[in-house]
């Protein structure tokens, strides 16, 4: 009986549920105001909710089942007959979806590529574009590196066998050489950023996963000269964008670029390659931080052909391994410091790893974003991308020190070029994006240059132009230098523009004790791209160190365009192109402030407070006054951090010498990037550092500012050094006395002791005569 009662509340539960009442919505058209509307609703059962806008009102019928949310035919009947009642229709429920750019995808490492999908301009904005359709159709990517695992599944659906090839042993298949400890995994990690597969639920998804992807096996063996330009000039019909993620050593002391073939491999694939269109080779700018080294020092990355590429961490900061240059054109993210994430890319053994580190990992993903750039316009030069990416990087939330204002307008860093990369500001500048002017250049040589920098001195020189045919506005800026120098690491080269762009052709390079200099070695800037090539250039080579050196050559080689590029011009300017005429639209993008706060606006002047200068160029300071610096066009008391003060004294002016305001004016010189607060411009000079690193001082003149981690291992390094010169020296002090004490035993008769006699002498005198006796 009880078990029968249970089973008649359950039914009555279950009916009760299942009868549970909704609520009916029907929109409904009546004239005559809101009184008669309430009439209506009332005789019919049901509430008027208001109005939705004139005569138009929102009636609600709560005492229906949910079966009943299908058509109500007797509610419609009784409103279709009341001829208060001009319309009426009930409503349902329509599905709808926020949009919030979320992208669903089944790889199960997609929420761990933070890198692409944090969003809040906290990564490469790539998600629009794939919501666009963008995945890089129709682009052809090739890895030059140590192999390819063509058969990985995330990898096999893009995989070009005609952008792949084996230099190394001369056949066509490019899988890597496989050992215990996968040495050879660089190349198909490097692939996998580019190219993975999407939704095929393995490992993740590459940032242009709809392009062609192959790969160039040429590091497995010795990397010669043919070796290079085979790799380089690898089908150049068929693949559009070649990234390299390799270069001469990182180690702060090597200075090597490419020979004679692969430079030929470069300009033959820029003016031959792609129909005419150009080679676009990406290249990462190098892993040499923790060695100071400067990737101006590298001959590809330091190239006017390659787009070279830098390295930002999860938090914005400059990575320990980042060699910072002027040659670097942007940034994409990648490893850090300990607990900052890393990459998440295809592995070999048809694996996923989650640690892809350094620079190696910024060149594929800039190689993919130029992909996405391609399919939204298959036309674009490799000079147009070079553009694109200066006009779209974005600087604002990269943290740095030196970031500054070139003479156009924009934010540039040595550590982060233009900014990050953003992926779906170029594809959308792309696709009305007009080819650029022809590139000129002109080269002007120095005159009177030979002058020797003794030591711990500064050498100043000036270049006037006054002509450059074909080239109005700038792009790349080349200073060909030849110094001989007894210890190269000391040098520190500086270049400054006429529109005020001052760079860092070289930094301090504490391992570089070579004493060969350099021999006509093209220094290279971006910085300066927009500007003016006219009015004074001026190098500055300081000699850091205890020996001589001795400059004796300068040629200053300008390329640029006679007009500035066509997209968006508004209008010309002849010999002084401001932020407006040539880049109305972009300037916004490359803002550090947030777009609220920025007063580059479209239309506005670009001009800052020249008030107390003793000479501007009508949007700049130039020249101040002895008691202020010259910082970023405007003259102020003290130098802000990441800067320090430099005074100039002119005691014995030669006749040569420029005593102009804007050359002999206090300025405020960037620290060495490493450096929050510093007292001159080399890494061993910081006073001061960035919240994630530490001072060490290594000498009483010599303090350096390392990462936490390495910061640690350097104090660990100077304990055991202590630890072992003091071993030393106590070894040394007890193997004398051991020595002393040897050395004394020796001076004693052996085997028995001295006994003294006396005698007398035939003078009668007592004469001491010594015997041995034995000790038994």
């Amino acid at each position: 009986m009880y078990l029968f009662l249970c089973y008649i509340y359950v039914c009555v539960v279950f009916v009760s549920l299942s009868e549970a009442h909704y609520t009916q919505q029907w929109a409904v058209h009546i004239e005559g105001g809101p009184q008669v509307a309430d009439e209506v609703a009332r005789d019919h059962g049901f509430e008027n909710q208001g109005q939705i806008f004139e005569d138009y009102y929102l009636f609600t019928h709560s005492g229906v089942s949910k079966r009943s949310l299908s058509m109500n035919t007797e509610n419609r009947a009784r409103l279709a007959v009341d001829t208060r009642v001009r319309w009426s229709k009930q409503q349902t429920a329509k599905k709808r979806v926020k949009r919030d750019l979320r992208l669903q995808d089944s790889d199960p490492k997609w929420p761990s590529m933070w890198y692409l999908n944090r969003g809040n301009g906290l990564d490469m904005n790539v998600i629009p574009a794939w919501l666009e359709g963008i995945t890089g159709k129709g682009a052809v990517v090739t890895i030059l590196d140590d192999g390819l695992e063509k058969d990985h599944p995330d990898l096999v659906q893009n995989y070009d066998p005609l952008a792949s090839y084996d230099v190394n042993s001369h056949d066509s298949d490019p899988s890597p050489r496989y050992d215990m400890i996968d040495s050879n995994r660089h190349g198909t990690r490097c692939a996998g950023e580019v190219a993975a597969t999407s939704n095929n639920s393995v490992c993740a998804l590459g940032v242009a996963h709809g392009a062609q992807v192959g790969g160039v096996r040429m590091l497995d063996g010795d990397v010669t000269d043919a070796v290079e330009a085979r790799s380089l000039s690898l089908n150049p019909q068929h693949i559009d964008i070649y990234s390299a993620s390799w270069g001469p050593d990182d180690d702060g002391k090597t200075v090597d670029g490419p020979g004679e073939l692969a430079t030929r491999a470069f300009i033959e694939g820029v003016t031959k390659g792609r129909n005419g269109k150009g080679s676009i080779f990406v290249w990462a700018s190098g892993n040499g931080g923790r060695d100071h080294d400067n990737c101006n020092c590298d001959g590809y990355t330091n190239s006017i052909y390659s787009l070279s590429i830098s390295s930002a961490t999860e938090h914005g900061h400059v990575p320990w391994y980042s060699e910072a240059c002027s040659s670097t054109l942007a940034s994409t993210y990648s490893s850090g410091a300990v607990g900052e994430r890393q990459v998440v890319t295809t592995d070999l053994r048809y694996s996923c790893t989650s640690s892809h580190t350094g620079t190696s990992a910024s060149a594929p993903l800039a190689a993919g974003i130029c992909a996405l750039a391609l399919e939204a316009n298959p036309n674009l030069t490799w000079r147009d991308m070079q553009h694109i990416v200066v006009r779209t990087a974005r600087p604002e939330n990269l943290i740095a020190a030196d970031w500054q204002t070139n003479g156009v307008g924009r934010n540039v860093s040595h550590s982060f070029g233009y900014g990050l990369m953003d992926a779906y500001a170029m594809v959308q500048l792309s696709r009305n994006w007009i080819t650029v002017p022809e590139q000129h250049k002109c080269e002007i040589t120095a005159p009177h240059v030979q002058r020797p920098i003794p030591a711990k001195s500064v050498v100043v020189l000036q270049l006037q132009v006054k002509e450059c045919e074909g080239v109005e506005v700038l792009e790349h800026v080349q200073a060909k230098l030849t110094i001989y120098s007894q210890r190269r690491g000391d040098l520190n080269i500086q270049l400054t523009s006429p529109m005020g762009t001052r760079v860092t052709l070289l930094a301090h390079r504490a391992h570089d004790t070579s004493r060969v200099g350099f021999s006509h070695w093209p220094f290279m800037s971006v910085h300066s791209w927009g500007e003016t090539p006219f009015g004074t250039w001026q190098l500055e080579i300081h000699n850091d160190g205890r020996l001589l050196a001795n400059v004796t050559a300068w040629d200053l080689t300008l390329y640029g365009t006679a007009t500035p590029p066509a997209t968006d011009l508004k209008q010309e300017t002849v010999h002084q192109p401001s932020i407006v005429d040539v880049y109305p639209q972009e300037i916004d993008d490359n803002s550090i402030q947030d777009a609220s706060a920025n007063s580059l606006k479209f239309g506005a002047e670009v001009k800052k407070d020249t008030s107390g200068c003793l000479k501007t160029n009508g949007q700049l300071c130039l020249g101040c006054p002895e008691n202020l610096f010259l910082h970023k066009g405007q003259c102020i008391k003290t130098c802000p951090d990441g800067f320090y003060d430099l005074t100039v004294r002119h005691e014995r002016p030669s006749v040569a010498e420029d005593l102009s305001p804007e050359n002999n004016t206090n300025r405020c010189l960037p620290c060495h990037y490493t450096c929050k607060k510093c007292t001159g411009p080399v890494d061993y000079q910081c006073s001061e550092c960035f919240p994630d690193a530490q001072l060490v001082p290594i000498s009483s003149t010599e303090t350096f500012c390392y990462s936490a981690s390495v910061a640690s291992s350097i104090v660990a390094d100077n304990w055991y050094i202590r630890v072992f010169v003091m071993l030393l020296i106590v070894s040394v002090l007890l193997v004398i006395h051991l020595l002393w004490q040897i050395f004394k035993s020796r001076r004693r008769p052996r085997g028995g002791y001295l006994r003294f006699n006396l005698v007398n002498n035939s003078d009668g005198k007592d004469v001491k005569t010594a015997v041995y006796s034995d000790s038994e």
